[in-house]
C-alpha cells in the first residue's frame, strides 16, 4: 500500500484503488489486521493525550498547594526540615489519594463506554460486515447509508442522491449533496463534492466508498485541537465552579487577614507564611474534583445496572434535574413493533394489490432499516424472478418519501410509499371502479376523510402511488410527479402497557412528559390520549412554520403534544422549551434527532439507534423503556444529592476552623495549630466524606429536581460555619482558662476539630433527624475509623513530630463533651432552619 501522490479528490478512483492495493471486493481480513497494525486505529488523537500524567500533575498544581510546597521547601532549607518534610508529605498524600480516586473513576466509565461503540459497514474478503470504527483503515470499501457516521476521510467510488452533514467541517448547516465528479486539487473541503470525511454523517442516500485516510491523517484529525476543546458548560460543571469561586473568594480575603495579623504580631514571616497558605489549602475543597468525579462514576455503574450507559459524566445531574421530557412516540409510547393490519384503495375498499406494492418497495429499498420495511417484508415475501429493481430514490426527511422503480418483462413500473400528505401531493390521478382514470382533485376530499377516520383510531397510515415509466425516462427524485394514488396500507403500533405507569412515576418526580412525533395529528392526538397526556391542545408542524419565536415559547409550555414535526423544527422545540428556564431532556433515535439531541440538556438515546443519533446523546438506553428513564432521573437526584452534601460539609466545617484559628490566633503567643496538623486535619477530615458516593439518601431529596444555588450554598456555609465557629472559642476558652500548654492545646483542639467534622457531616448530611436516617455502610464505618484515629493518633509513634501531645483522659473527656454539645446545637440549628432557603 502505498500514499496516494495527489490529493484523492482530484485523482480519479481507479488510481486510488490501484495504489491502495484494494478491489471493489474490499481486502482481506488479514490485510485489514496487518494495516491497521501499520496505521494504527482509527481514532483522532486529543489535546489530552496522556491524560493520566495530566491528571496526576492536576492535583499539584492549585495556586495554594503550589505556594504552601515552596513556603515547606524554604522552612526546610531555614533549618526547619521536619517539619517542611511532614508538609510536603501530607500534600503528596492527599494528591495521589485523589489523583487514586479520579482514575478509578476515569477507568470506570471508559470500560462502561465500551459497551456502545460506533460501526461501519465495510467490504472484507468480498462480503459486507459490521466492525468498530477504530478498525477501519486506509483501502476499507464502506456502504454508506442515512444515519451513518463517515468512518474516515474517503473517495465516493458510487452514489445515489447523497447529501452528507459537513457542518462539523464547514461550519454549514445546510447538507452538501455529493457526486462523483473530480474536482481541482486546491478545491476547499466545502468544495470536494466527491469526497467524504470523518466525523460527518449522512443524512439521506446511499453510497460507496474508498476510505483514504483514517485517524489523525483526517481533516477532521488535523483540526482536532479546535474541535477536541470542551463544549459550553453543563449546569453541574457551572456550578462547580461557581462554588470553587466563592470558596476561593473568601480563602483569600482570610488569607490576607490572617498573615496580617500574624505579621503585626511579630511572629516569623516563614511560620506565618506557612500557618496561612495551610488554613488556605483546608478551607478550599482540594479534594472536590475526585469527590465529583468518584460520586459521578458511583452513578455511571449505578446507571449501567438500570440498562443507561453515561456517555458525558457531567450530564448526570442534568438528568436528575430535569424538570420537561420530550419524547418520540414511536417505541417509546409504543410497542415499536410494527404490524400489518390492512391495506384499501382510495375509495376504502380492501385492496391486496396495494399492499403487494408496498413490500416490493420495502423489499428492494437499501436505505436506513426502520420499523415499517421490517413488517412489510415479513408479511409477504418476495416472489423469485418475479420483479427486478432497476433504481432507487431514497427515502428523506424532506420529500417523506422513498421510491423504487422495478421491471417485469417489459414493463417498468415506479412505485412510491411514504407519509399520506407527500404521496398525494406528488399524484394528480387515481383509477376508478371501471379502470378509467379520474383526477385526483375530485376524489381528494373523500380520501382526507378516510384518513381521518382510520388515523382517530391510533392506527399508523402509509400511501402508495405508482407511475408506468417508459425505458428512457429520468430515474431520479424528478420521476416523483404525475403519480397515480393507488391506496393506503394501515399498520398497528399499540401503546405500550407499561407506558401509563412510567407516565405516572415521572410525572410524581415532578417530570413533565412532552410527545413531538411526525405523524398524523389525530394518531398522536389518540396515542397521547390513551397514555394520559393533556392531547386538547395540540400543534402541528405546519402551524410551527408560521410561529414567531415568542409564540413558539408560549406555545410550547403549554401543549404537550406536537404532530406532523419535521425534523429541524424538533430542535426548535426544545430551545423554546429551554428559553423559559426549564431543564430540557429529549429521547430520540431517529437519524433525524441529532440536532434535538444537541439542543437538549440532556439528549438521551438507545443502543440500536443510528451511530451518529447515539454519537449525540448524554445517555444510552439498552432499552427503550420510560420506566428505565424514571429510574435513571432518580439516580441522577441521588449522585447531585450526595455531591452536594460533600460541599455544604466541607466547606461549612472548613470555613469554621478557618474563622476560629483566625480569631484565636490574635489572642495567642503561639499559632494555635501547626501548619501540618492544619493539613492533616483536611486530610484526615476528607477520608469519611469521600464515602459520601456511596451514601443512602432520603425519599424527599429524590421526590423533585434541584440545582445548585450558589446562594443557598453560602447561607447554609455561613450558618453553620459560624455555629462551629461558637464551639471553637468555646474550646479555646476552656483550654486558655486551663493554661494549657502548647502542644496539649494544638492536640486538643485537633481532637475537637476532626471528631466534630465527623458527627456533624453524620448530622448535617440529611434533613431528618440524623437518628432516624439510615447511613450508608461505607460512610458509617469511614466515620468511625476517623473517629477512632483521632482518639489514638496522639499516642503513637512519631506523633511527636507532628507536634501533638498525649493528653490526660479528663481533657480528651472535655473534648468530648464539647463535641457532643455541639452536635446537638447543630442539630437543633437544623431544625429550626428546616424549609428555609438556608437549608438545600
Amino acid at each position: 500500500m502505498s500514499t496516494p501522490s495527489a490529493p484523492f479528490w482530484s485523482t480519479p478512483a481507479a488510481q486510488l484503488l490501484d495504489e491502495l492495493q484494494v478491489t471493489l471486493d474490499g481486502l482481506s481480513s488479514a490485510e485489514a489486521v496487518e494495516r491497521l497494525t501499520r496505521v494504527g486505529p482509527n481514532e483522532v488523537v486529543s489535546v489530552r493525550q496522556h491524560s493520566t500524567a495530566r491528571l496526576l500533575l492536576s492535583q499539584f498544581t492549585s495556586p495554594t498547594t503550589l505556594l504552601l510546597g515552596v513556603a515547606a521547601s524554604l522552612s526546610m532549607l531555614a533549618g526547619e526540615f521536619v517539619d517542611g518534610a511532614i508538609i510536603l508529605v501530607i500534600l503528596l498524600v492527599s494528591g495521589l489519594l485523589g489523583f487514586w480516586q479520579e482514575q478509578r473513576a476515569a477507568d470506570a466509565v471508559a470500560r462502561l463506554l465500551a459497551l456502545v461503540q460506533s460501526s461501519a459497514r465495510v467490504v472484507r474478503d468480498g462480503a459486507d460486515v459490521d466492525v468498530p470504527l477504530a478498525a477501519v483503515v486506509p483501502g476499507d470499501i464502506v456502504r454508506l447509508r442515512a444515519g451513518a457516521s463517515i468512518p474516515g476521510d474517503a473517495r465516493l467510488l458510487e452514489v445515489k442522491d447523497l447529501c452528507v452533514d459537513e457542518a462539523a467541517l464547514t461550519g454549514e448547516s445546510y447538507p452538501a449533496e455529493k457526486d462523483l465528479a473530480i474536482v481541482t486539487a486546491d478545491a476547499p473541503v466545502a468544495a470536494r463534492s466527491n469526497a467524504v470525511f470523518l466525523g460527518t454523517h449522512v443524512v439521506s442516500g446511499i453510497a460507496t466508498a474508498l476510505v483514504v485516510r483514517t485517524g489523525p491523517q483526517t481533516e477532521f484529525g488535523m483540526m482536532a485541537r479546535r474541535l477536541a476543546g470542551r463544549s459550553g458548560e453543563t449546569g453541574f460543571e457551572h456550578g462547580v465552579h461557581r462554588v470553587g469561586g466563592l470558596l476561593l473568594q473568601m480563602a483569600l480575603v482570610l488569607a490576607l487577614i490572617i498573615f496580617a495579623v500574624n505579621v503585626a504580631l511579630h511572629r516569623p514571616v516563614l511560620d506565618a507564611l506557612l500557618f496561612t497558605l495551610a488554613l488556605t489549602v483546608g478551607l478550599t475543597p482540594q479534594l472536590l474534583p475526585a469527590i465529583v468525579s468518584v460520586t459521578l462514576a458511583q452513578g455511571a455503574r449505578h446507571l449501567a445496572r438500570e440498562r443507561v450507559i453515561v456517555r458525558r459524566l457531567g450530564a448526570i445531574e442534568d438528568l436528575g434535574g430535569m424538570q420537561i421530557l420530550c419524547t418520540d412516540k414511536t417505541g417509546t409510547l409504543t410497542e415499536g413493533i410494527v404490524a400489518v393490519q390492512g391495506s384499501e384503495d382510495w375509495r376504502g375498499e380492501a385492496s391486496s394489490e396495494v399492499l403487494t406494492l408496498a413490500c416490493r418497495n420495502a423489499h428492494f429499498a437499501t436505505g436506513f432499516d426502520n420499523p415499517i420495511d421490517t413488517a412489510l417484508r415479513a408479511h409477504q415475501p418476495l416472489a423469485a424472478a418475479e420483479w427486478r429493481k432497476v433504481d432507487e430514490v431514497p427515502y428523506d426527511f424532506v420529500r417523506k418519501r422513498l421510491s423504487i422503480a422495478m421491471e417485469c418483462g417489459a414493463v417498468r413500473l415506479l412505485v412510491t410509499k411514504g407519509a399520506v400528505r407527500p404521496v398525494l401531493e406528488a399524484c394528480d390521478r387515481v383509477v376508478g371502479a371501471d379502470g378509467r382514470e379520474l383526477p385526483l382533485a375530485s376524489v381528494r376530499a373523500a380520501i382526507d376523510a378516510r384518513v381521518g377516520a382510520v388515523s382517530r383510531t391510533g392506527t399508523r397510515c402509509l400511501a402508495i402511488a405508482t407511475r408506468v415509466l417508459a425505458p428512457d425516462a429520468p430515474l431520479g427524485r424528478e420521476a416523483e410527479r404525475g403519480l397515480t394514488f393507488a391506496g393506503l396500507v394501515t399498520f398497528s403500533d399499540p401503546l405500550k402497557p407499561a407506558a401509563i405507569a412510567a407516565l405516572g412515576e415521572l410525572r410524581r418526580l415532578h417530570v413533565h412528559v412532552k410527545m413531538i412525533t411526525g405523524d398524523h395529528r389525530l394518531v398522536a392526538k389518540e396515542i397521547a390520549r390513551q397514555a394520559g397526556l393533556a392531547s386538547d391542545a395540540m400543534v402541528t408542524g405546519p402551524e410551527l412554520h408560521t410561529m414567531s419565536a415568542a409564540a413558539l415559547t408560549a406555545a410550547a409550555a403549554r401543549v404537550d403534544v406536537f404532530a406532523e414535526v419535521e425534523p429541524n423544527q424538533k430542535e426548535h422545540i426544545i430551545a423554546a422549551l429551554r428559553r423559559s428556564g426549564q431543564v430540557v431532556g429529549f429521547l430520540g433515535d431517529g437519524i433525524n434527532d441529532a440536532a434535538a439531541l444537541h439542543a437538549a440538556d440532556c439528549g438521551i438515546s438507545v443502543d440500536t439507534a443510528a451511530d451518529v443519533t447515539k454519537d449525540a446523546a448524554d445517555f444510552v438506553l439498552l432499552e427503550k423503556d420510560l420506566g428505565v428513564l424514571a429510574r435513571g432521573v432518580q439516580e441522577g437526584r441521588r449522585t447531585f444529592a450526595n455531591t452536594l452534601k460533600y460541599v455544604l460539609i466541607t466547606t461549612s466545617a472548613n470555613l469554621g476552623n478557618m474563622v476560629s484559628m483566625a480569631i484565636a490566633s490574635c489572642f495567642t503567643a503561639f499559632l494555635p495549630m501547626l501548619p501540618t496538623q492544619v493539613l492533616l486535619l483536611n486530610v484526615l477530615s476528607d477520608l469519611p466524606a469521600m464515602a459520601v458516593a456511596t451514601d443512602r439518601l432520603d425519599p424527599e431529596l429524590l421526590a423533585v429536581p434541584r440545582r445548585w444555588s450558589t446562594d443557598a450554598i453560602r447561607r447554609f456555609m455561613l450558618t453553620f460555619g459560624l455555629v462551629s465557629s461558637a464551639f471553637d472559642m468555646l474550646t479555646f476558652g476552656t483550654l486558655v482558662w486551663l493554661a494549657v500548654p502548647p502542644a496539649a492545646f494544638r492536640t486538643a483542639w485537633f481532637l475537637e476539630s476532626l471528631l466534630s467534622e465527623v458527627l456533624v457531616l453524620l448530622i448535617i448530611r440529611t434533613r431528618r433527624p440524623f437518628m432516624r436516617s439510615p447511613i450508608g455502610r461505607g460512610l458509617l464505618v469511614s466515620c468511625v475509623v476517623v473517629a477512632v484515629g483521632a482518639l489514638v493518633l496522639p499516642s503513637l509513634p512519631g506523633s511527636g513530630a507532628l507536634g501533638f501531645a498525649i493528653l490526660p483522659w479528663r481533657l480528651v473527656a472535655l473534648v468530648i463533651a464539647i463535641v457532643a454539645l455541639y452536635g446537638t446545637a447543630t442539630e437543633f440549628t437544623k431544625r429550626a432552619l428546616r424549609g428555609r432557603r438556608v437549608m438545600l
